[in-house]
């Protein structure tokens, strides 16, 4: 079948999301429609604001449908309307009913952001650097009623590096998830839709739930490098953070300092203009870029100038 010809339904909603659409009608595949959440209020002003994939869409003059869940039966027969031979979701963010799943022609499939089965849920890339895994990828899958257990159809592993933040690995991933999505649409449509799938081993399933703002408080009582890795799997969001003098200090950049402390976790051992020391439960790390609220992140050496009484050596964090 001409990839022209192929009717495909998008479903997804954020940045990850947006550039696998992007690659998708760049590519020339014939998108349909596009579903995406509802519109969210955003910004100081609580305007409302669209999510990524329905801009991409409207760029391209591709309709767009928003329904919260698909439990209304008029949304359903919309969906049915499209008569799709494929339905591609990537993080979508909408539970998919049966009567969804079973409707394309083809199939539902599902792009996510590791090697399944390890990093189920929400989080797979953030998770993966949190952990200290060496490595990651995208997998392709069926889609079916539980979360992220369907038969895989496709993967691709890349290593993450010891300077990877989750925004870098984001990146790499949505190159490694474009083209590897391609060469999938492709398979199913040169075998008429009868392209091998393998059942994932629960036994090796891992889950990676949902980022939450309380995790991102910087606990000083665990090892150096566990602290240097939460630092950057939190980037961009919600960003980890220490508290001084009430302000949440939220940490942009850190280095793992090999040399140990007999100080108490937390304790500010050094300052210049390189960043500021602390003891940990096992050795040292260097924070090395902050932002104060209300303000850009910065370096540390332009905090210290600014801000002479805010960190001092000796001073428990």
């Amino acid at each position: 079948m001409d990839k022209t010809k192929l009717r495909i339904i998008f479903g997804g909603t954020p940045d990850f999301a947006s550039a696998h659409l992007e690659s998708l009608i760049e590519k020339g595949y014939n998108i349909v429609a596009v579903y995406t959440q509802p519109d969210r209020e955003a910004g100081r002003g609580k305007k409302l604001a669209f999510s990524p994939v329905k801009q991409v869409a409207l760029k391209h003059g591709i309709p767009v449908e928003q329904p919260a869940n698909f439990k209304n039966e008029s949304d359903c027969r919309k969906f049915a309307d499209y008569d799709a031979d494929l339905f591609v979701v990537v993080a979508y963010g909408v539970i998919l009913p049966q009567i969804i799943l079973k409707s394309p022609k083809y199939r539902c499939i599902n792009v996510h952001g590791s090697l399944l089965p390890k990093y189920r849920g929400a989080a797979p890339i953030q998770r993966a650097v949190y952990n200290g895994e060496k490595e990651t990828g995208i997998t392709i899958m069926d889609m079916n009623e539980r979360l992220d257990e369907g038969d895989i159809l496709s993967q691709n592993s890349i290593p993450i590096s010891s300077d990877d933040t989750s925004d870098s690995l984001f990146t790499k991933l949505i190159s490694v998830g474009t083209s590897l999505l391609e060469r999938t649409i492709d398979k199913i449509m040169e075998t008429d839709n009868n392209i091998p799938a393998v059942k994932q081993d629960p036994k090796l399933a891992t889950y990676a739930s949902k980022l939450t703002k309380q995790e991102a408080l910087i606990n000083f009582n665990a090892p150096a490098e566990e602290i240097e890795r939460h630092i950057r799997a939190f980037i961009s969001w919600p960003v980890g953070y220490i508290t001084v003098n009430d302000k949440n200090i939220k940490i942009w950049g850190a280095e793992l300092v090999h040399e140990n402390s007999s100080k108490e976790p937390g304790t500010i051992i050094k300052i210049d203009k390189s960043g500021i020391c602390v003891a940990t439960a096992e050795k040292v790390i260097k924070l090395t870029a902050l932002q104060l609220p209300g303000k850009k992140n910065m370096p540390v050496s332009s905090i210290i100038n600014g801000h002479t009484d805010l960190f001092k050596v000796g001073q428990i964090l």
